[in-house]
């Protein structure tokens, strides 16, 4: 569906049904350069099963109008926007990566209306080497590649794929290549506020880890965990990509997490 915040049109991916908000809401956060499409398996499933759903493409990503957001902190407040227009009440948080610091900001915004939070390989904070953002400058498709090369653990660079005929390497970089990815790595690598939300959730929370993840390190994301007093979820054999390398896996941990809350 097709939403308006602060005058522009911004699309929202509803998992295949029509939102409702009288239904708990799970809103999931794409990460850098990427967009709705991360979320596909995770997003129908909850839609399918008595949740409403919110999946927005941030603005200037892919589907939505507009000129990408600057800071982490601003995307936070334009997500609270966004769950405001779609009038949900009990709201499920997800983010992967920068999704999730962008979250973090949300959520102590959202205060009574967070019912949940849940980290997709992510950290408090997520410095971004400075070639890398140098590149994504300069050439956006070089620096998805960069980026995908690091992002993905060994059994997807070998040819792996949790959906049969698709090949989740080439999905990024196609997403990747068309989207801000510098202002995105930009934002993540000036952010310093995670750590100090983190301390501030009261909500539950749980915190999915990936063992060959390069981006966001297993031992970062378990930090996290700790300043959160959140559930920890760990992934084996995968890396940092997880809501399209291993979308099974990542749908039966936030599944089984968020089912204990709203069961």
């Amino acid at each position: 569906m097709n939403i308006v915040v602060d005058g522009v049109d911004i699309f929202v991916a509803t998992g295949g049904c029509a939102f409702d908000p009288k239904k708990p809401t799970v809103v999931f956060v794409h990460g850098s350069g990427l967009d709705h499409r991360s979320w596909a398996l995770q997003a129908r499933w909850f839609a399918f099963h008595g949740f409403s759903v919110l999946a927005p493409d941030l603005p200037g990503h892919s589907l939505s109008e507009g000129e990408p957001l600057k800071s982490i902190e601003s995307m936070g407040k334009w997500l609270v926007k966004a769950i405001k227009h779609s009038g949900a009440e009990n709201v499920h948080l997800v983010g992967h990566s920068q999704g999730f610091l962008v979250a973090l900001e949300a959520a102590i915004l959202l205060e009574d209306k967070l019912k949940s939070l849940t980290a997709v390989a992510s950290a408090s904070a997520i410095p971004v080497n400075e070639s890398l953002v140098d590149t994504a400058q300069k050439n956006t498709k070089e620096a998805a590649d960069m980026l995908l090369r690091w992002g993905f653990g060994s059994r997807s660079h070998a040819g792996g794929s949790a959906v049969p005929g698709m090949q989740p390497i080439g999905i990024g970089r196609q997403i990747m290549s068309s989207n801000p990815l510098a202002e995105d790595l930009l934002a993540c690598n000036k952010y310093k506020n995670g750590i100090n939300c983190a301390k501030n959730i009261k909500a539950p929370s749980n915190v999915i880890v990936a063992t060959e993840d390069k981006n966001t390190p297993y031992k970062f994301g378990l930090e996290l965990a700790e300043a959160l007093g959140a559930e920890t979820t760990t992934v084996s054999g995968s890396g940092h990509m997880l809501p399209i390398e291993a979308p099974k896996s990542t749908l039966d941990a936030i599944k089984s997490f968020i089912l204990k809350i709203n069961p």
